[in-house]
């Protein structure tokens, strides 16, 4: 087996991958992780996270992750910033294709997590970065007393909303239904909070503005059909996540959304092959699931190891 080049690959460095990485490289295997950008994933534009144990006063995202890296990398793990073209997964010794060279592993774990997703109306890519954003803790600050939408209604909507407020002067927040799905403190936050008006039942269907910047919103009520324009100055994009999935081209077993569909132990349609974190569909998208599927994963991971090699 010296013709193969790792034990195990993890593709991805946001929390499930650079978890996947300490436990794998704490149990000594031969491991990599490859990140085509920064690590940390989504949670290092997170201005506050409340709700990861072991932080009763909350942490910036940015710095949980650093903390992950750096725990990873005192077990000395292998970190490579390569961006992985494609899989072949049909025989037992995997070949992952990377931007430079193919690197070859008994095992892996996909960990490349979920991109936001777009609302696919005009206006949305011709503005992008130039008043419409998915970031609040990137962009927030340069609407400083102004008027800003936010489209969305769960966690990540509500919560950046509440972080926008430290800047604007208002906040709409658009949600096509007629309650939140957000954390009940979360939605008592929003509520008491005097900058943000909920507009209720209703969707944006365009994003107007000028040569360089947005200026309004055209926005639909879904029960009545009545439109109307509502003048911002930048908009907030929160209705959920796609699966970072391309580079898989079907590799392995994939649901109606496009997430990896994995079983209990984290394997995938294809054995020696695993995904955690956002790639897969969890009822719920948290740090701490993601970072509980890495660990289930790595295990299941040393089982089929062993199982070959012994």
């Amino acid at each position: 087996m010296s013709e193969v080049d790792y034990d195990l690959v993890i593709i991805g460095g946001g929390p499930a991958g650079l978890t996947a990485g300490l436990y794998a490289a704490r149990s000594r295997l031969n491991v990599v992780l490859i990140e085509k950008a920064a690590l940390g994933g989504q949670v290092i534009i997170s201005d506050w996270v409340e709700n990861y144990p072991g932080f009763p006063e909350g942490i910036n995202g940015f710095e949980l992750m650093q903390r992950m890296a750096d725990q990873a990398k005192r077990f000395d793990l292998v970190i490579e910033t390569k961006e992985v073209i494609s899989l072949e997964l049909t025989e037992p010794v995997k070949k992952i294709h990377l931007n430079d060279r193919t690197v070859t592993a008994h095992t892996i774990i996909i960990a490349t997590g979920a991109s936001p997703r777009k609302l696919g109306i005009p206006g949305e890519d011709i503005f992008s970065g130039k008043g419409v954003s998915f970031c609040a803790t990137c962009d927030g600050p340069f609407y400083k007393d102004r008027i800003v939408a936010a489209v969305g209604g769960g966690d990540t909507a509500v919560k950046e909303s509440l972080f926008l407020t430290k800047f604007a002067r208002k906040v709409y927040l658009i949600h096509r239904r007629d309650t939140l799905r957000a954390a009940k403190i979360l939605q008592e936050r929003a509520i008491e909070n005097n900058k943000i008006e909920f507009l209720w039942d209703s969707v944006v269907t365009r994003i107007n503005g000028g040569l360089t910047n947005v200026e309004s919103l055209t926005v639909k009520n879904v029960k009545t059909h009545e439109t109307h324009t509502l003048p911002v100055d930048g908009c907030f994009i929160w209705v959920g996540t796609d699966p970072n999935t391309t580079f898989l081209k079907n590799a392995v077993k994939l649901d109606k959304s496009g997430f990896v569909v994995v079983d209990a132990t984290m394997e995938t349609s294809v054995p020696g092959v695993y995904a955690a974190g956002d790639i897969r569909n969890p009822l719920c998208r948290q740090i701490v699931t993601a970072v509980g599927d890495a660990a289930m994963a790595v295990y299941s991971a040393e089982h089929y190891l062993e199982k070959i090699k012994g």
